[in-house]
């Protein structure tokens, strides 16, 4: 099986410079085009037979641009969704910074951030979701997961068998996509945040 881990395009929080997470900001016109550039890449050189997406805006609009371009099933799930930033959703990143400013050292894996998830249950969450989709997805040889930057990187450490607190990280950018091949054998990975179809744009 070929599994693609396409982060969302360009979102209105990009532009209004606030945290997103939760926060359930559409695309802009600019990542619809993102979105469209890279559904002609993938019904070029590697059509998914089905995608799963998350259920924010941001997310299910990129699955959904891609999914008629490629003519495959969509399913929403909502365990794909963004980390849950709590209080942070929706707020301009200068005022969080100083309404509420991380503890030295950062936040422990365990602490939960106000009305929101800890990193341990994050990655609780997306193995979840990740298990499942493998599960229901065995029948068929590429599926995509369209998703967030944090679902993304916790979906590869769950993959490659990385630890919740590490300090290896796997940066997105605008429906950059991952391609990972598994098969009896093991795993490979095939590229990481490949967005060739971006460029000229």
């Amino acid at each position: 099986m070929e599994i693609l881990l396409i982060r969302h395009g360009q979102s209105e929080a990009d532009i209004l410079q606030v945290h997103e997470g939760r926060a359930d900001y559409p695309l802009t016109e600019h990542g619809r085009i993102q979105a469209k550039r890279l559904a002609c890449r993938l019904n070029e050189h590697c059509p998914p037979d089905i995608i799963w997406t998350s259920t924010l805006k941001r997310a299910s609009e990129t699955a959904s641009i891609l999914a008629e371009e490629v003519g495959c099933m969509l399913i929403k799930e909502p365990s794909l969704m963004e980390y849950n930033n709590g209080v942070l959703a929706g707020l301009p990143r200068e005022v969080a910074a100083t309404k509420y400013p991380l503890p030295p050292g950062g936040r422990k894996p365990h602490e939960r951030i106000q009305n929101g998830e800890s990193e341990i249950e994050f990655r609780m969450r997306v193995e979840t979701a990740l298990s499942k989709i493998l599960a229901e997805s065995s029948a068929v040889v590429r599926i995509a997961i369209v998703s967030h930057g944090g679902t993304i990187s916790n979906l590869l450490r769950a993959l490659l068998q990385l630890p919740v607190h590490t300090n290896i990280r796997f940066p997105t950018g605008d429906t950059g996509m991952h391609i990972i091949r598994k098969n009896d054998e093991g795993l490979s990975v095939v590229s990481l945040n490949c967005s060739e179809h971006l460029y000229n744009m």
